[in-house]
């Protein structure tokens, strides 16, 4: 039973993960003996972030990319393939943010997020994916968000984004099971983290979520380490195109 959730000899591509929750995340995956390769586009937090890995005794490399940048996200995969080795698990973390009443939202941060967020997942998982075909196995773990199910004030093309990555789990899992792909998503609820640290800091909203969440209170980020885990390893084999929320209950409360 020991060996459903053993990551070792996994080796496991983050994207965003040189800080907040996908640093997080990569650290705990490390913890269960994945080899961790932290992608960003900021070399010195990337290598900070690596560094702080390495101390801890775990195996971390970087990989410096715009995942919105198809010809560069091509190029890195190779290089990741070639020089480092195989990778068994990729989780589409990399995502920004921006707040704007919905008449106001300028274009280019309309762009600016489509492209991150949605665009961004579609490109590396592509890259990743053709990769795994030919091997015939893969897990692929997409971070969508509540915003994949629910609206909120000022942020509807990160809504809009979030829940296109939801539609495109299921359709990857769709046409990539056949290879031995497991494609599933996990969707945070309100965590705190530097992202919506200006959430938590509004004592209305952080009083109205613990209101609207059975669990009454903001999540923890190592909190989305036990579903990282379970959907990069053996104990998810059979487990495909799922949402999995970990959202304190917001999502099953009226």
């Amino acid at each position: 039973m020991n060996d459903l959730f053993n990551l070792h000899n996994k080796r496991i591509l983050v994207t965003g993960a040189a800080q907040g929750i996908g640093f997080i995340m990569a650290r705990g995956l490390a913890q269960q003996g994945a080899e961790i390769i932290i992608n960003g586009t900021n070399a010195e937090r990337a290598e900070k972030a690596a560094i702080q890995l390495r101390d801890e005794g775990f195996k971390a490399h970087i990989s410096l990319f715009d995942v919105a940048n198809a010809g560069t996200v091509e190029q890195a995969i190779e290089d990741i393939e070639n020089n480092i080795g195989p990778i068994d698990v990729l989780f589409n973390n990399a995502g920004i943010q921006r707040r704007h009443p919905f008449v106001e939202f300028p274009l280019n941060e309309w762009n600016d997020i489509i492209a991150t967020n949605q665009t961004g997942v579609f490109i590396v998982s592509q890259c990743v994916a053709r990769k795994m075909i030919a091997r015939r196995q893969g897990k692929i773990v997409n971070i969508c968000s509540m915003q994949s199910e629910l609206g909120r004030d000022t942020i509807t093309p990160y809504a809009a984004a979030k829940g296109a990555v939801k539609m495109l789990t299921r359709g990857m899992c769709v046409e990539l099971a056949r290879h031995n792909i497991q494609v599933n998503g996990i969707a945070p609820g309100y965590f705190r983290t530097p992202m919506t640290q200006a959430l938590v800091d509004n004592k209305e909203f952080s009083d109205w979520l613990c209101k609207r969440t059975p669990a009454a209170r903001w999540g923890n980020p190592e909190e989305l380490v036990g579903a990282a885990v379970f959907l990069s390893s053996k104990a998810s084999d059979f487990v495909n195109g799922h949402l999995l929320f970990v959202d304190g209950g917001m999502l099953a409360a009226v």
